[in-house]
């Protein structure tokens, strides 16, 4: 099982225009605890940031299932409700899940994730499919290599 952090780390970056911005930006990291995000979060920025930067926040990322595609440049959070039926009441319940998509656009995203989907034995309704600032995603037990 997976344990995401989203960690957002913030420096001085150098916009084309030659103006120096000061910039946050977004990155989700599997660890085992908010130490080991900071630390693999660390490690993965230093070499592509020049001067200082700091780590401004670490929060768990409830993601049930991230589905990753090399040849996508975006991630895409879906809230996914499965639906069972209580047998007392007779009644529909939606429990909402959450899972990440790497695609390039919102249809590919929702394509990749009904694909990704097709295996679960359960009936779900995907609720949203919203596009995230994440700028990448560092799996456990891979070095991080920005994309």
């Amino acid at each position: 099982m997976n344990n995401w952090f989203e960690c957002k780390i913030s420096y001085e970056k150098m916009m084309e225009n030659g103006a120096v911005k000061k910039v946050t930006e977004a990155y989700l990291v599997d660890a085992l605890s908010f130490t080991e995000a900071e630390e693999r979060i660390t490690t993965a920025v230093e070499p592509f940031i020049s001067g200082e930067f700091k780590v401004e926040d670490i929060k768990r990322a409830r993601l049930a299932e991230v589905f990753l595609y090399e040849d996508g440049d975006k991630y895409y959070k879906a809230k996914v409700s499965f639906i069972t039926l209580d047998e007392l009441s007779g009644r529909e319940k939606r429990t909402p899940t959450y899972m990440l998509v790497q695609a390039s656009t919102i249809d590919e995203a929702k394509d990749r994730l009904i694909e990704d989907m097709k295996g679960t034995l359960s009936d779900y309704v995907v609720e949203s499919l919203t596009e995230t600032k994440l700028l990448d995603v560092f799996t456990y037990g891979e070095e991080p290599a920005h994309g």
